[in-house]
């Protein structure tokens, strides 16, 4: 198995202008997102050696509801990383690989334009990452394939029947 980047774009967030765009937190529809990705990674049985978020409210938040259905284990993974916060590359994503196994998973919670031009950078195809969204990068050196690429509809077929059934969480 090789090294895996998983990017998972911060859930549906308060419209840019509600407050402060460092402080903008998820809408209950982001927050129902959040928590059907980490119900479908549980699912889906995947094991991260590290999880790092954008210190921006939108994304902690997505990296901590969806880490609540985790093991214990899995979510004390999950670290502030401030170069996700604007910027992002796909030099700064290899680097946050470094010191990690050669067969490690990482998960990025971060933002867009970024995450999508990582998985460009390092695959040298384009993507739209949405909000909510998941994709996985296959790492052999500094290049990569796409493996995976979800939206939150995707996500939530995933989770199943677990997800909170009050309002949709799919959509673009």
């Amino acid at each position: 198995m090789a090294r895996q980047l998983w990017l998972l774009r911060h859930a549906e967030a308060e419209p840019h202008g509600a407050r402060e765009d460092s402080q903008r937190r998820l809408t209950t529809r982001g927050q129902q997102q959040a928590r059907a990705v980490g119900l479908a990674l549980a699912r889906l049985d995947v094991a991260f050696e590290g999880v790092l978020f954008s210190p921006k409210v939108r994304a902690r938040e997505t990296a901590e509801l969806a880490a609540e259905g985790w093991q214990t284990s899995q979510r004390e993974l999950l670290s502030v990383h401030a170069p996700l916060a604007a910027g992002f590359d796909g030099a700064q994503a290899l680097d946050a690989l470094a010191g990690l196994s050669a067969d490690a998973r990482l998960l990025l919670v971060g933002h867009e334009p970024d995450l999508s031009l990582v998985v460009g950078e390092l695959t040298g195809g384009r993507v739209d990452l949405k909000k909510g969204g998941l994709a996985v990068v296959r790492l052999q050196g500094a290049s990569g394939e796409l493996a995976v690429l979800m939206r939150p509809a995707e996500i939530v077929l995933i989770a199943g029947s677990a997800v909170n059934q009050g309002a949709p969480v799919g959509g673009e």
